[in-house]
């Protein structure tokens, strides 16, 4: 009996350790961060919340503001536990108000 070899099987990619996520700073929170915008690298699963908290800590009045804030993932709204992948937008968008 002749044996017949199997082909070699691919493993799936590996997913990063890091992910890299483009934030996105509207109205006030842009005049409190500095900038309207700024890379964040974070661990892979990273959530929306383990971005804010990581942005919390190089701007401690951010903090304070954060349970005002909607967010945005690539353009939909999404809750605080939503998780992120390599190359996301994260949106920041304090209320605003005017008439």
């Amino acid at each position: 009996m002749r044996e017949t070899k199997r082909p070699p099987t691919a493993e799936p990619p590996a997913a990063p350790a890091a992910i890299s996520v483009r934030v996105l700073f509207f109205a006030s929170l842009a005049d409190l961060m500095g900038d309207r915008h700024r890379n964040l690298d974070l661990t892979a699963g990273a959530t929306v919340s383990d971005a804010l908290r990581d942005l919390a800590q190089g701007a401690p009045d951010f903090a304070s503001r954060v349970p005002h804030v909607s967010f945005a993932v690539n353009e939909a709204f999404v809750a605080a536990d939503t998780p992120l992948a390599d190359g996301d937008e994260l949106a920041l968008i304090p209320p605003v108000s005017g008439g």
